[in-house]
């Protein structure tokens, strides 16, 4: 069966959101790519741009968070638009309050964690890195998810 593994672009702090997002998660990154690692005679990447992330991978769970910085040749993410969000679905109701405490601190709660009409443990932020993500935790699908 398919993965979706989710990715995300940062206006140059993808490294730190995502070392933010590893110290929720935990893990180890999959990747860490610089621009300046491909830079060549064909692809000049600017001293500014050099250390920014072209590519960063944490794997979580059987799925991977992926991102990039984006160069700035290719103009900026607007960071309050609303993107896709993503949505994580914990084993137990801990690991869900574990992750939504964890990746909404200094950020914007939307939803907090509580017993959704539909029968889920659910709750729904905004980042401080103005990512939007949906923790939820539902008995029927434990395992199955």
């Amino acid at each position: 069966m398919a993965l979706i593994n989710p990715h995300i672009n940062f206006n140059g702090n993808a490294e730190e959101a995502f070392r933010f997002y590893q110290s929720v998660f935990g893990g180890e990154f999959a990747q860490i790519m610089r621009f300046k690692d491909l830079a060549s005679e064909e692809f000049p990447v600017p001293e500014n741009e050099a250390n920014k992330i072209m590519h960063i991978a944490l794997p979580i769970g059987n799925n991977i968070l992926m991102g990039n910085d984006v160069p700035e040749i290719m103009g900026r993410v607007n960071e309050n638009e609303n993107r896709s969000k993503i949505s994580v679905s914990a084993a137990s109701k801990e690991e869900a309050d574990h992750l939504f405490n964890g990746l909404s601190a200094g950020g914007t709660v939307e939803y907090p964690m509580s017993d959704s009409p539909w029968g889920s443990y659910f709750g729904m932020f905004r980042d401080k890195y103005g990512i939007e993500w949906m923790i939820d935790f539902d008995s029927k699908y434990k395992g199955k998810v």
